[in-house]
């Protein structure tokens, strides 16, 4: 089953174990978010090129990152990042990272998201990191309603989504060994998550538990 949403934020020439071990992980994974530097950077880099055709080849989605600061990045920008990633990465989709979660900033992203429809772009995921407004699952195909650490997962978990439309996902870092969180995903609506070992600034750049022998 494909339950594994994966921001893996490492270069492939400085972590090629791991990508690896992504590959060698492709049924169970739903999407891979490709970052090669807190969006497509400035020019192709081949080594994220040819492990995006990997993915691809192995069935598995690669969304292109896009920070979106809770909407107040120029529409211009995004624009242009969004481009540089189907056109450099041939990206199945998006990773809108820092997505706002009100209703006050639902048009902002619904004009995103034609963006994205517009540019041949296929899956939306928003990265809202708590549960948004129902009104964001018209415009996305996956909603990220929880994003923190392990001890705050178990503490104060996301309510059950009472909302329509979107599959939901829930990213958990800080998880010691053998902490999974697909099953309280479960229990809460989310068929997508991901929970890794990463602490600090950049948990991203840690695989979920098991992933690796």
């Amino acid at each position: 089953m494909k339950s594994l949403l994966v921001p893996y934020y490492e270069h492939p020439d400085v972590r090629p174990a791991e990508w690896e071990a992504l590959l060698a992980a492709a049924p169970r994974l739903y999407g891979v978010v490709l970052n090669p530097a807190s969006g497509p950077g400035e020019r192709p880099d081949p080594a994220f090129a040819a492990v995006a055709a990997r993915l691809r080849a192995a069935g598995v989605q690669v969304l292109g990152y896009v920070d979106t600061a809770y909407g107040r990045r120029p529409l211009d920008d995004v624009r242009r990042e969004l481009a540089r990633h189907r056109d450099w990465f041939a990206a199945d989709g998006v990773f809108l990272d820092q997505a706002a979660a009100g209703e006050g900033e639902f048009d902002h992203y619904r004009r995103l998201a034609r963006e994205v429809r517009g540019l041949g772009g296929g899956t939306i995921v928003l990265n809202h990191g708590t549960v948004p407004h129902p009104s964001y699952a018209r415009i996305a195909d996956v909603l990220v309603t929880f994003e923190g650490t392990w001890s705050t997962y178990r503490r104060k978990p996301p309510p059950p989504w009472t909302g329509d439309g979107a599959v939901l996902c829930h990213l958990v870092h800080g998880a010691p060994p053998g902490a999974d969180a697909r099953a309280g995903a479960g229990e809460r609506g989310a068929m997508l998550s991901c929970t890794v070992p990463g602490t600090g600034d950049h948990p991203w750049g840690t695989l979920p538990h098991g992933l690796t022998g």
